[in-house]
């Protein structure tokens, strides 16, 4: 690996602090000693470098519309990304293929970096009517086959590889935090608090988190960004309970020390994530998992088959139908009222990260990739 190869990761969509584009993949390329360029939207007086990791920030204009996001947002990445000249530019939304595309030259590597399974989410959208989404998602698959192919491609879940059959997975074990995993939780002194961390949506099932406080008397704490508009939807589906709702991360980011600091600041009962079974999820091995875990904290899932032989596998939680409110509150008071088999939950989660399910094993591959790729 040279010094001086220049790396720039772009994003038009997510936050420059991104817990998987930021703290994990930039921070560990510039530690290897890569010159590392991250572009994202960002405010210009917080713009230049982050002081402590000195990974070179480009900011790009932030847009509240969506739409003008999707055309403006590319043609200033471009802009920018051209001047540049990089060894290898990575870049993580799909609206930024076609650009990704006229980056791509013989001398230089363009990675296509898959966070989600984006057919399928696009299928799932409720604002668009059943007949356009299938004319949007079929135009999304021919226009992403044809401009990928000289593309390399990192895939953040296993099961993208049924999708496009080749790739690179990066997945995303979380960083070890040592005060997380030091931390010890004295279960005969639990709360009657529930967390879910993440960002908040019906799809990541709000309205199911929001009606825990009236099925079992618990307060829920939701730590990740969430619109104002749907956090007041869910306060009155909580109905006189609205008040056992605690948000932190309406209309902003929220950011990874924060959500740490929840982690090693209350002794709750679980992490949650209750999930609608849709598609997009039915698969996916949630990053909140592998967070719970190096927690130390017991999960409760829904369980569909996936998630089912994860917990199943590292014996780690309590999965529940998502449509049995029963069997949400039966899970809450078998952790309440047997410490010692959540202790042992949380052991069995946190010694599984230790072993296997961390960021450093994902480092790692990603180091050693980025060296096959330039010598290539």
């Amino acid at each position: 690996m040279s010094q001086s190869s220049k790396i720039v990761h772009m994003t038009t969509v997510h936050h420059p602090y991104d817990t998987r584009i930021y703290h994990k993949e930039c921070v560990s390329l510039k530690k290897a000693g890569y010159d590392v360029t991250l572009m994202a939207p960002i405010d210009e007086q917080n713009d230049s470098q982050d002081e402590q990791n000195k990974v070179e920030i480009i900011p790009l204009k932030k847009y509240a519309n969506r739409w003008k996001r999707m055309l403006f947002g590319p043609i200033q990445a471009y802009k920018k990304a051209k001047k540049v000249k990089a060894d290898i530019y990575h870049f993580h939304d799909p609206e930024l293929i076609f650009i990704g595309w006229l980056l791509k030259k013989k001398n230089n590597t363009v990675i296509y970096d898959v966070h989600e399974d984006y057919y399928t989410s696009i299928m799932q959208k409720e604002y668009f009517p059943k007949p356009i989404k299938r004319i949007i998602g079929k135009l999304y698959n021919g226009i992403e086959r044809l401009l990928i192919k000289k593309m390399a491609l990192c895939l953040a879940e296993k099961y993208y590889f049924e999708r496009y059959q080749r790739g690179t997975c990066i997945l995303n074990y979380p960083i070890l935090n040592e005060k997380l995993i030091n931390q010890e939780i004295d279960r005969s002194k639990v709360s009657d608090k529930l967390l879910y961390t993440g960002n908040v949506s019906v799809e990541r099932g709000a309205f199911y988190h929001a009606e825990i406080p009236q099925i079992m008397d618990k307060h829920v704490y939701l730590v990740g960004k969430c619109s104002s508009d749907l956090a007041e939807q869910m306060k009155v589906h909580a109905g006189d309970k609205r008040d056992y709702l605690h948000f932190d991360g309406i209309d902003r980011f929220v950011e990874r020390e924060e959500i740490d600091h929840y982690y090693s600041n209350e002794n709750w009962i679980a992490g949650l994530a209750i999930f609608p079974a849709t598609d997009h999820y039915l698969k996916k091995e949630l990053t909140k998992f592998f967070e719970y875990m190096s927690a130390g904290l017991p999960i409760i899932c829904s369980n569909f088959s996936r998630w089912q032989a994860f917990i199943d596998q590292h014996q780690c939680g309590i999965t529940v139908n998502p449509d049995n409110t029963q069997e949400w509150l039966d899970a809450v008071e078998y952790l309440k009222n047997n410490p010692i088999e959540a202790e042992a939950m949380g052991y069995n989660g946190r010694k599984a990260v230790l072993q296997e399910l961390s960021w450093k094993s994902q480092e790692s591959k990603l180091m050693a990739w980025y060296e096959q790729l330039l010598n290539k």
